[in-house]
């Protein structure tokens, strides 16, 4: 363990390092909100160019001042609501299984060599597939399509939860570890006493990256064939052709997953302060 963590230690700065790009603060309020006006601009001047040309006028709805008024009455339905929470429910089922599965698993493959090098093949070759991919066996494997999206989310989730926690316990300074071996410790106490203190701030960022990912998986996910939710709602106005509303559901899903992760990050920052 040992030998091999001295290796991953010298070789840590070549790989990626989410936790540190995914925690580090940023400029500030300002930078933001700068941002946010730039890209509202875009959007405006973009659609404007395009949307109001007349073999596209009926797809004037993409425009903002249609869209917004869509979206001020998405917030007032509750309908919306109801798929909002339906969408949320599935997420936090998803991940929750894939952390169930995934944190220990990380922290196993990070500490043993042998049990690293077993499993990498495999994992990276299950990373590279698409969790879309997975779509014709979930119907094959389940019964309800509920449980298909929950199937998909937690592909889609479960291999960044695994990779992101075992980097995180191959970064433990070796010098810790043989300390703790000096004074008779053995591999469970060393795990529970160096390993898993050290490696919760990776754990939170694994499980933060993995919002963000089943986050972009759900919407499609639930055009599976489920009665609500997000996914729901966009097939919907878009087999009714209410462009408006299209656009509207999209920017709302920018916006509630712009909160999640705020959300998180400020979750981050509070059970482990000493990620920086």
């Amino acid at each position: 363990m040992l030998k091999s963590t001295k290796k991953n230690a010298r070789n840590s700065a070549v790989q990626f390092e989410f936790s540190s790009f995914f925690t580090r603060g940023w400029s500030g309020w300002k930078y933001e909100l700068a941002g946010f006006l730039l890209f509202a601009f875009a959007w405006a001047a973009v659609t404007q160019i395009v949307f109001t040309r007349p073999e596209l006028y009926h797809f004037k709805g993409f425009l903002p001042g249609p869209t917004l008024a869509a979206l001020a009455d998405a917030f007032q339905n509750s309908k919306f609501w109801m798929s909002v929470f339906a969408s949320l429910r599935r997420i936090v089922l998803g991940i929750a299984i894939s952390a169930f599965i995934g944190l220990p698993l990380g922290v196993l493959i990070g500490f043993f060599t042998r049990l690293r090098k077993l499993t990498h093949s495999p994992i990276q070759f299950v990373r590279m597939i698409s969790p879309l991919s997975w779509m014709p066996i979930a119907l094959l494997l389940f019964t309800s399509f509920e449980s298909a999206v929950h199937f998909l989310i937690i592909m889609a989730t479960i291999c960044p939860i695994i990779l992101n926690t075992a980097i995180g316990v191959m970064n433990i300074n070796p010098q810790w570890l043989k300390m703790a071996l000096n004074q008779g410790a053995n591999n469970v106490q060393l795990i529970q006493t160096i390993v898993l203190p050290y490696s919760i701030p990776h754990m939170l960022t694994s499980i933060r990256l993995a919002l963000g990912i089943a986050w972009i998986v759900l919407v499609p996910a639930e055009f599976l064939g489920v009665s609500s939710g997000l996914g729901y709602l966009i097939n919907d106005a878009r087999d009714t052709m209410e462009y408006d509303k299209l656009m509207a559901i999209i920017i709302a899903i920018g916006i509630l997953g712009f909160i999640l992760d705020r959300i998180f990050q400020k979750l981050q920052h509070r059970l482990g302060p000493w990620n920086v």
